[in-house]
């Protein structure tokens, strides 16, 4: 694994790179702005109009939801996780660890903690763990995500497999509950869903090609689009973008972690 240090958009990043792979990461957020795997194409979606202005969350990539997802509490929408700096600890045997520390002064959430987000990189393979470490002397909550923008040629053409079965939460339709039946999730207008219970590897399918994705420790999967008519009031997405991706989220959201004094939690998500 080579790891170098460069600025990408006014913004302090991490390069790592291993077996002909790339992965581009923010030090804002610990977020991964891109990964173009060793046959070359990039497999992340991020927004041209993306901010990089050091405050705002950047739009694409995978953003780190902690400790709130969404708006399901006190905190500002999908938490702080995402527009907090970031320290880069260096590689750790086959992956690079960055770090973020809290010492109970949030305003809305007063509790210590120590997160973690490991990023393993192959030639096929991008792996993203999220550790979080309960470091003070009381008890804390959380949900949190990786919020994956997966990069398709045309959203018409693209369906999520192995969500068949699992029941579901849909967000964009005041959350009423509803149980997947067919075999493929496709998109059809805004989509917004929160899957529980999901322990079946999913798959991306982009028309002709496959994207494997695993998740590990999360209990939720989240699939969103935003589709036309909601991508046109969102300020950092072009008029077409919601075209382009199709965010597959491993989540921790339905039912919250709780961690004791000391304990530590983790889930990953695995794209290949």
């Amino acid at each position: 694994m080579q790891i170098e240090p460069i600025t990408f958009r006014d913004t302090s990043c991490i390069r790592i790179q291993a077996e002909g792979a790339t992965a581009l990461v923010a030090l804002h957020g610990a977020q991964v702005l891109s990964w173009t795997p060793a046959d070359g194409r990039e497999r992340l979606f991020l927004s041209e109009r993306a901010v990089f202005d050091g405050r705002a969350a950047i739009r694409g990539g995978i953003p780190v939801i902690f400790p709130q997802f969404g708006e399901r509490g006190p905190l500002q929408k999908h938490g702080f996780a995402r527009s907090r700096e970031w320290r880069f600890e260096g590689a750790e045997g086959d992956e690079a660890v960055f770090a973020l520390a809290g010492d109970g002064r949030d305003a809305g959430w007063p509790h210590s903690f120590r997160a973690r987000l490991r990023i393993g990189l192959t030639a096929t393979r991008l792996t993203v763990a999220l550790e979080i470490e309960n470091t003070g002397a009381a008890p804390l909550a959380f949900t949190a995500a990786l919020h994956t923008y997966l990069r398709v040629d045309d959203i018409a053409q693209a369906a999520i497999e192995g969500l068949q079965g699992c029941d579901y939460e849909d967000s964009a339709n005041g959350g009423t509950l509803h149980r997947q039946h067919d075999y493929e999730v496709t998109f059809e207008g805004e989509t917004d869903r929160i899957y529980n219970d999901v322990v079946a590897p999913l798959a991306l399918i982009d028309g002709d090609r496959s994207l494997a994705i695993e998740q590990d420790g999360f209990g939720d999967a989240v699939v969103w689009n935003p589709g036309e008519h909601l991508c046109a009031r969102i300020a950092d997405l072009a008029p077409d973008d919601w075209r382009r991706f199709a965010c597959v989220e491993a989540g921790q959201v339905l039912q919250a972690a709780v961690l004791a004094p000391g304990e530590r939690w983790s889930g990953s998500q695995t794209l290949e």
